[in-house]
């Protein structure tokens, strides 16, 4: 589905920027020019935004468990 008419962006390049790492109206804004033109795609698209970013978050909490482990597990310096 077209999302937006004006940049001809689908629902499927919103979902594709979302996975690259994209996780705000502006960076959909700037990188994909959606809502840049006339708004009128401003809402679908955030709620395109809000459901890949709800999808998303069992693997953002799972990326930030492990970044902590790899905090905490690290080895100590040996002090000379």
């Amino acid at each position: 589905m077209i999302v937006c008419v004006c940049n001809n962006v689908s629902e499927k390049k919103i979902r594709h920027a979302v996975d690259a790492g994209m996780g705000s109206m502006r960076e959909l804004r700037d990188n994909l020019g959606v809502a840049a033109c006339c708004g009128k795609c401003h809402a679908c698209a955030k709620n395109v935004l809000r459901e890949c970013l709800d999808n998303n978050v069992p693997a953002a909490r799972k990326h930030i468990q492990d970044q902590i482990h790899a905090l905490i597990f690290q080895p100590m310096p040996h002090a000379a």
